[in-house]
């Protein structure tokens, strides 16, 4: 079945592993993915998407310029200006977002970074003027050049923690005041008059904070304001304070001076535009973070572990957040432009992450990712194999186009990339046996037929393995008190809300009470961490009756990567209260009364003498395996049941295959006795039924004879892969060039064909991808590759492998970078490498 477009018309849950409704069935000959189709603009009746995703904006003039969805074919430029322009246009007049002098985003700058004599007088010639008839009169106070102090090695950037940013232009968090120097024709006096104005979008206005105009020695409005520190001779130095609730995004910057022998306007030098970013370090700011080692972690940070699989087994990967990465932050904010974001809200975190959770997926307004649940990934990239967010977001930026493909973990990745970047403190965040519930009852409903087989076309709830999203870190003044803090922020599509496909930011403690009724999202998200998972089985009448009600099947590991270490954090405590407590249950509760089956715990039965309980085992990809069940007679008297297990391939969505194995059983129990039963399963037996993650699907169904009680139980278990083992050879220095090694061990008894590794690390290595050719069943595989580091200190590099018979393969090393020889901190080399260049094997191996 193919997954469609979000502009086909079959819709999204004709998505194959996907929904719940779908049972997944081995195909026999893919059916690729179409090709993204060109830029379309659903307006869903002239509706912006603002007045769609925030319903407190739905009353705002759609005919306002700042406010609607884009244009077609305007994909670029906002931020400078500029209307209908593709991002890669290359006319004389236009310029990519982020770009200077018609310069793309990923090409390397002329000036070195820290240099500062392009801001210096003289440096672009004449760069005066003067206003009305352009004559330069004696006596009138000409800035004839600009020094923003803007290299990574200049005070702003660093007391403004911006200075890993792979840019030369001034980088600043709001609310906290920066330097400049002034160039002047002749000694400032007192009685000069020196305005600083700020501009962005197409149609500046004081009102909505888009023209900023700072009077240099007077109070600005909103916390703007300029004074002057030191004057010498021809040369002023201003201390600026930026307003702590300022829009973010790329100003223009221009000077305007007064005196009695005229006026004088700076013009324009794209060499001085000016980002200004959320702020965690300013107290005023809404996104302020009161922990130094949640700062670093969450927004300083440029990797990061992501975990996957199951409960019982965790895997963990690397991945390459990239924040700081030249071109990145125009991505970011490209992603605004493209949804046409008003700029008047972009100083809001809480409109700008609900943006981004919609942006970063594809559906309804062709964003960064297109999700595919399929299993087939020809026309373009596993889900797997990414290593991280960098690679996306600068194609996405290059054409424009949406990227194929992402699957949770890559969608939160991406976020965090983004929301870090531009200065909210984030996290990925992990749920095991997440729900996806899709009637609001608030349960996960799942119906047996009589003989307790599941009946998978009216299973449409499903649990996922496991689901990533994120938690950013702000106030809520659009809430009551209390619910400050993590937010959820979620950008898989999943569901749709107020008619798009987008999830939060939602308040965790909301979600931890069960207060559904906060916005944004929040039963969605209760419904994942906190639901029940509801068993129904077909009566002889045809009726369901509720046999089964499993209260701690869901949710019940939420993790995130630890503070300053790769070890993993347990979080489950900030989104629920503890399984079984008081406090929980009336979560539940509450959030089940305002579901649309509040009354369905009115029936449920409680004979549960027998207990069941699945051990987990070490499963190894290509090698048989062992399924065990144990069961423990709790009650005094004899208990015979009647053991049904059922094993099925699954996607880690909970989108379950066909069974391939069974196995019935009748045990009987002594009162306070146990039993194991077993079921092996050989690699032969599940080899082609395999896909995405290696899950298997274990469905146990029991009845007990004395009493009627009904046994139900789902487990889930992954089949390990094994990592990429990387060697770093020789020490790592900016600028000189270093070798890594990249050893592999195959452990199918099949070749692997058409493998592709992919190797990235911020301030080591640009993201690179190397076709390797085919790779025999059980041989090892060496090869080699080198970087050159452009930034010192502990950084992280990480490899892919990827091949249609083995995904999920990945390694990762940290290089511990020195600076250059020469004193340097940074090299104007901004990484290398050739996307699909073919690279030989250093050596081969067998066994």
């Amino acid at each position: 079945m193919p997954s469609p477009t979000p502009s086909s018309g079959g819709g999204p849950r004709s998505d194959v592993g996907r929904w719940g409704g779908n049972p997944w069935q081995p195909p026999t000959t893919p059916s690729p993915e179409p090709e993204p189709e060109p830029d379309r603009r659903s307006r869903r009746g002239g509706r912006s998407f603002w007045a769609r995703c925030c319903g407190c904006c739905s009353c705002r003039n759609t005919e306002d310029d700042d406010w609607g969805p884009e244009r077609h074919g305007d994909r670029g430029g906002r931020g400078s200006g500029s209307r209908n322009r593709r991002p890669d246009s290359r006319g004389s007049d236009s310029r990519q977002p982020g770009s200077r002098d018609s310069r793309r985003p990923g090409s390397r700058d002329s000036r070195r970074p820290g240099s500062r004599d392009s801001r210096r007088p003289g440096s672009r010639g004449s760069a005066v003027n003067a206003a009305g008839d352009g004559t330069i009169r004696e006596g009138m106070l000409v800035v004839t050049g600009v020094d923003l102090l803007s290299s990574r090695s200049d005070q702003n950037r660093r007391e403004h923690h911006t200075d890993e940013f792979e840019y030369d232009e001034l980088i600043l968090r709001r609310g906290q005041p920066f330097q400049m120097v002034l160039f002047l024709s002749r000694p400032y006096e007192s009685s000069d008059h020196v305005t600083l104005e700020l501009c962005i979008g197409n149609n500046p206005e004081v009102g909505k904070g888009t023209h900023v105009i700072i009077p240099v020695g007077k109070g600005g409005s909103g916390g703007w304001k300029a004074q002057v520190t030191k004057s010498s001779g021809q040369n002023l130095n201003l201390r600026v304070h930026t307003s702590p609730n300022a829009i973010i995004g790329k100003f223009q910057f221009t000077i305007r001076t007064r005196c009695e022998a005229g006026e004088f306007q700076l013009p324009f030098d794209p060499r001085n535009e000016i980002y200004i970013l959320f702020n965690p370090w300013c107290p005023e700011d809404i996104v302020y973070v009161d922990h130094e080692d949640w700062r670093q972690e969450y927004v300083l940070n440029e990797s990061g572990r992501i975990y996957y699989g199951t409960e019982a087994q965790i895997g963990e990967r690397t991945w390459n957040y990239g924040q700081f990465d030249h071109g990145v932050l125009d991505a970011c904010l490209y992603i605004l432009d493209r949804r046409g974001m008003p700029y008047g809200g972009r100083g809001d975190p809480v409109s700008v992450s609900r943006v981004i959770s919609a942006m970063v997926n594809s559906l309804d307004d062709n964003g960064v990712l297109i999700g595919n649940w399929s299993g087939d990934y020809s026309r373009g990239t596993n889900p797997s194999a990414w290593v991280g967010s960098v690679e996306i977001l600068l194609s996405y930026l290059r054409t424009g186009n949406s990227v194929p493909f992402g699957q949770c973990w890559v969608f939160a990745g991406v976020t965090t990339t983004v929301l870090r970047c531009l200065g909210l403190a984030t996290r990925t965040v992990t749920n095991f046996n997440s729900a996806h519930d899709t009637d609001t009852s608030l349960t996960m409903d799942i119906y047996f037929d009589e003989n307790m087989k599941p009946l998978e076309h009216l299973n449409h709830d499903s649990v996922w393995n496991f689901h990533v999203w994120n938690d950013c870190w702000m106030k809520r003044p659009d809430l009551p008190s209390g619910f400050d803090g993590w937010q959820v922020v979620d950008a898989t599509p999943q569901e749709t809300s107020s008619g798009i496909f987008c999830c939060g930011p939602c308040s965790v403690q909301s979600i931890k009470n069960g207060l559904v009724y906060m916005k944004y999202d929040t039963p969605f998200i209760f419904a994942e961490v906190n639901s029940d998972k509801v068993y129904w089985q077909r009566q002889d009448d045809g009726s369901f009756k509720i046999v089964y009600v499993e209260e701690k099947a869901i949710g019940s590991l939420i993790i995130t990567k630890a503070i300053g270490s790769n070890m993993r954090e347990d979080i489950t405590h900030t989104y629920k209260h503890p399984e079984g407590s008081e406090a929980e249950r009336k979560a539940v509760e509450t959030a089940a009364a305002h579901g649309s089956k509040p009354n369905v715990y009115a029936t449920r039965d409680s004979a549960e003498d027998v207990a069941v309980q699945v051990e987990a085992q070490d499963a190894v990809m290509g090698q048989d395996l062992m399924v065990s069940v144990v069961l423990t007679n709790r009650g005094s008297s004899l208990r015979t049941v009647k053991l049904h297990l059922y094993l099925s391939v699954t996607f880690y969505t909970g989108v379950a295959g066909s069974v391939f194995k069974e196995s019935k059983k009748e045990v009987v129990l002594a009162p306070g006795a146990s039993e194991r039963v077993t079921m092996p399963v050989a690699y032969k037996e599940y080899r082609v039924h395999l896909v995405d993650q290696g899950a298997m699907l274990l469905n146990i169904s029991g009845h007990v004879k004395e009493n009627g009680q009904v046994l139900a139980k789902q487990h889930t278990f992954r089949l390990r892969t094994p990592d990429l083992s990387l060697t770093l050879l020789g020490a790592a220095v900016v600028g000189q060039e270093c070798e890594v090694q990249i050893v592999f061990k195959n452990p199918l008894p099949v070749t692997l064909t058409n493998v592709v590794f992919r190797l990235e690390g911020s301030g080591l290595q640009r993201p690179k991808i190397l076709n390797v050719g085919d790779i025999g069943g059980n041989e090892t595989v060496t090869l080699r590759q080198t970087f050159v580091p452009v930034r010192p200190g502990p950084r992280q590099l990480i490899a892919s492998l990827d091949s249609p018979q083995l995904s999920q393969v990945h390694g990762v090393i940290q290089v511990d970078v020195a600076p250059a020889s020469g004193g340097g901190a940074f090299s104007d080399i901004r990484g290398s490498g050739r996307s699909g260049e073919t690279i030989p094997m250093a050596s081969r191996g067998g066994a």
